[in-house]
């Protein structure tokens, strides 16, 4: 099954239908396609004649398939007292950057999910994924979350948090960036700006027809539902797949492969850029090695320019890639492709002229995966 995606943002360009990708997007910028896990990616992409993408994308192009998944098992809170909440929301609060109080809102929302419909399998780290999107856990425009909960600013419609942004197109409230109708079909009760009640109304809402969200495609499907944007959707599995990898391993918070991580999830949605650096620089966007080296140069420790030269460089990765690993694409004579490895079989990139910075499935049958490197 693939998902078409709509058009985003303002001065939408046209459609081209490349195998699995949709062209059309901010500027010139769009999204890829999600497919099934089983369904087998063609080898090679087909592009009408007349839609030819500009610049080096119909020659050198980064993966261009997503497949359905859910982000990987974390570190789940237990039925237990208050204050044995409080200590787990601790633990990990620093690791993930996310306040203890969100933290203790987002476990509740999962525990009482657990309790209302067990086989929807509702984990915080999705609820977490959402409200980072929304208003960075309730941090948006310099507010915070009080000891009870409720945010310190009340929170109307916001943009989507990250270097891209994206006006919201409904009326929105809240650190979960709910609608009215949202609310009131998951039956939610006392404030809307409360972190505890709104985040148990987006369990409800995510679980409200009976998913099974450890399905890949059911999971994609409930975001998909739960707000109409192609940018919110990347940046909740982005985040949530983080936040999932970090509670199991929260040590690795301050690595350099971390960090460089965040600062990739923090571009979705800028647009590629040939020879961009990023909007520090000047450019609108990057291209792919230019978001790899600003990603590590973010985490202090300097790249190559290329992606040829990166994959030269860089030490090479004889087992599976970890998170903040550098993926490359092309032959052993050139590399004409660079990503940032996320985990669970996803990348970060910047694929090609008229593509977003986004996620993609990594590795697929008949791409021009050449292997990895890992930064020193």
């Amino acid at each position: 099954m693939t998902i078409r995606f709509r058009k985003w943002g303002r001065a939408a360009a046209g459609r081209a239908l490349i195998a699995l990708i949709l062209v059309g997007a901010l500027a010139t910028t769009a999204w890829l396609l999600v497919r099934s896990p089983q369904q087998q990616a063609p080898t090679v992409a087909v592009v009408p004649a007349n839609d030819q993408p500009a610049g080096n994308a119909a020659t050198a192009a980064g993966p261009s398939v997503l497949e359905a998944s859910a982000p990987v098992e974390a570190q789940a809170p237990q039925e237990q007292a208050p204050s044995e909440l409080d200590k787990w929301a601790a633990g990990l609060s620093g690791a993930l950057d996310i306040p203890e109080r969100a933290l203790v809102g987002y476990a509740n929302g999962e525990l009482t999910l657990r309790k209302e419909q067990p086989n929807c399998n509702l984990s915080w780290v999705t609820l977490a994924g959402i409200g980072k999107a929304s208003s960075d856990h309730g941090r948006y425009g310099g507010g915070s979350l009080n000891a009870d909960g409720v945010t310190t600013k009340t929170l109307g419609a916001v943009p989507l948090q990250g270097a891209a942004g994206e006006a919201a197109s409904e009326q929105r409230s809240g650190p979960m960036q709910l609608t009215q109708q949202e609310w009131k079909k998951a039956k939610g009760t006392g404030s809307i700006q409360d972190i505890d009640d709104a985040s148990v109304a987006a369990g409800r809402a995510l679980c409200a027809s009976g998913v099974n969200l450890q399905s890949g495609q059911s999971w994609w499907n409930a975001i998909d539902g739960y707000r109409d944007s192609d940018l919110f959707r990347q940046q909740v599995l982005g985040n949530a797949q983080l936040y999932a990898a970090l509670s199991l391993a929260p040590q690795t918070a301050s690595a350099p492969a971390t960090r460089a991580v965040r600062f990739a999830l923090d571009q979705l949605g800028l647009p590629y850029v040939w020879g961009g650096n990023g909007p520090d620089t000047g450019a609108a966007g990057f291209d792919c090695s230019g978001l790899t080296k600003a990603a590590y140069d973010s985490a202090g420790v300097s790249l190559p320019r290329t992606a040829d030269s990166q994959y030269r460089t860089e030490p090479r990765v004889t087992d599976a890639p970890k998170m903040g690993d550098l993926v490359f694409y092309g032959s052993q004579a050139f590399i004409h492709h660079v990503g940032l490895y996320l985990g669970n079989g996803l990348m970060i990139n910047a694929p090609t002229t008229g593509m977003a910075v986004q996620i993609a499935t990594y590795h697929i049958a008949g791409d021009d995966f050449a292997g990895a490197g890992r930064p020193a």
